[in-house]
């Protein structure tokens, strides 16, 4: 085997399936060429950068490598926000990159610049695959991207690399899973034992533990939280599951009266910016350590979560919380973020009916959120079963990640499908991918929460009393645009024609797009509920 053909071998035992991208003249056709016979699928995106949030998607759907490729110079640029996407999310994505050689070097000064130092901030780890061994440079490579903290790395292939000989696989490294440490276990063990009333906090990194952390959540008897990329690790008809936490003030009556707090997998890359508001000990369980910019962990476990939360389990004490009192807070939370609308449809409803009528079709979709103002009813209304039920940028929180996330959501997953739920901020940072969808037969389903405004940035600029310029616009017509890429369209202004489309939308196998009049009248307070 060459290169090419070694990476994709290496990437197709690990189980990808697909690379995203926008191809250039160099080993990225090389790349493309001989995919296929190694299992994977080449989709071409519209944009390197939505490419790249595929990936992540991709990555966090399969745990497997997700891959965005892109040509030299601008096509790698565009590609960087998805990459530090991959990066903050923790997501494992092969950022694969068309390579100068030497000799382009010493003569070519157009679309030249250091394409490593340009990756360096946002990748774990970078290769050229040019030494003796580059089948060992490239098994290295990706196993660093699987290693905690999951995160993307670079691979920098000319077309001249691409074709050198590779030899064979090689044989994968066995895993080894270090034990726990008993001393910390026994430190946590006895923090348990202590607390009358303990609450769990689940963040990103239990994502691969889910079952182990609901049977400690089981025994403990106390509320769960979990972070919005943690929706669906504890199910929402869980009658301990409380809602979202954040780290603002939605959540704080209930963590407020915990004597204990149980960080499980929870990375502060997900938390908004805002003090640490609670006095209760902190034990924290993680698959590291990590920079502490939120609060001092009074004892930590770490290690694998999976046999830290089995260990936690055995020997666990029923707490003393309520049933009640989890219920009440549940609902508080739930009714913080609820409104009706009237000048349109309410943002609330237009997930509940959006559930509704997957129900009647007999589908499961996966969902993706985009950042804005939407996410709060999306996140909060939607009701997950199990981990990544939900798909959502909120390390980087960047806009324009909901309609890639579910078109590879939905090419995962066709008998299911996927819905994007989206602002037209965030879509039209990304609606071409809409003819990606349609070029794929992707059967996802892209909601429009259309408002005329970056609504979160125009309520702060309300908030400061500040003239209303530069947040808002004239309302495109999504539907017509959705049609003018080959998906079909549908608009609607009041919940019986959303119902209609909703309807119409699940009775098709290929793309679609529903454009929602929105009334924005209650994302002030949802936002004020929220943090504060």
């Amino acid at each position: 085997m060459n290169t090419a053909e070694y990476l994709l071998a290496a990437l197709a035992r690990r189980g990808t399936k697909r690379i995203y991208g926008v191809p250039g003249g160099g080993s990225s056709l090389d790349v493309i060429a001989a995919a296929e016979r190694f299992g994977i699928r080449f989709i071409l995106a519209r944009h390197e950068g939505n490419a790249a949030m595929m990936a992540v998607a991709d990555a966090e759907i399969t745990g497997a490598p997700g891959v965005v490729l892109t040509t030299k110079g601008p096509g790698l640029m565009n590609a960087l926000n998805g990459i530090a996407c991959a990066a903050l999310e923790r997501a494992p994505v092969l950022l694969l990159t068309d390579g100068f050689t030497e000799k382009q070097l010493s003569y070519i000064t157009h679309q030249v610049f250091d394409q490593r130092n340009v990756s360096a901030e946002l990748v774990k780890g970078y290769t050229q695959a040019r030494s003796d061994s580059p089948a060992a440079e490239i098994e290295a490579l990706l196993d660093l991207a699987m290693q905690a903290p999951l995160g993307p790395v670079h691979l920098d292939l000319t077309s001249e690399a691409a074709r050198r000989p590779a030899g064979e696989l090689l044989a994968l490294q066995a895993k080894s899973e270090t034990p726990l440490d008993a001393g910390a276990l026994a430190q946590a063990r006895a923090m348990l034992a202590a607390a009358r009333k303990p609450v769990i906090l689940a963040g990103v990194e239990a994502m691969a533990a889910a079952e182990p952390l609901r049977a400690l959540v089981a025994a403990l008897g106390c509320p769960a939280l979990v972070t919005y990329k943690a929706k669906g690790v504890i199910a929402d008809a869980d009658p301990h599951f409380v809602g979202i936490f954040t780290g603002g003030s939605l959540e704080a009556p209930c963590v407020q009266d915990a004597d204990l707090i149980i960080l499980a997998g929870l990375d502060p890359v997900e938390l908004i910016l805002q003090p640490w508001r609670y006095s209760a000990p902190v034990l924290d369980i993680g698959l590291r350590a990590h920079p502490v910019h939120y609060v001092t962990p009074t004892a930590s476990l770490h290690g694998a979560l999976a046999p830290c939360f089995t260990a936690l389990v055995q020997g666990a004490k029923r707490s003393a919380w309520d049933g009640a009192v989890i219920a009440g807070h549940r609902d508080t939370m739930r009714a913080a973020l609820t409104w009706q609308g009237s000048g349109g449809v309410a943002p609330p409803r237009i997930v509940t009916l959006a559930q509704e009528a997957a129900r009647r079709a007999g589908r499961t979709p996966r969902i993706s959120v985009d950042a804005g103002a939407h996410m709060f009813s999306a996140t909060a209304f939607w009701e997950c079963m199990a981990p990544r039920d939900v798909l959502i940028s909120n390390g980087l929180a960047s806009m324009g990640f909901a309609l890639p996330a579910a078109l590879a959501a939905a090419l995962d997953d066709p008998q299911h499908g996927a819905i994007a739920f989206t602002g037209d901020g965030g879509l039209m940072m990304c609606v071409a991918e809409l003819a990606t969808a349609a070029e794929a037969a992707a059967p996802c389903i892209t909601i429009v929460f259309n408002d005329g405004a970056l609504s979160l940035i125009d309520i702060k600029q309300q908030q400061r009393q500040l003239p209303p310029v530069g947040v808002r616009w004239a309302r495109p017509d999504f539907a017509a645009i959705a049609e003018g890429f080959g998906a079909a369209g549908f608009r609607a202004s009041t919940e019986a024609e959303y119902i209609t489309a909703l309807d119409a939308a699940f009775a098709l196998k290929g793309p679609s797009l529903i454009d929602v009049t929105v009334d924005p009248a209650g994302y002030a307070a949802q936002l004020q509920a929220m943090r504060g």
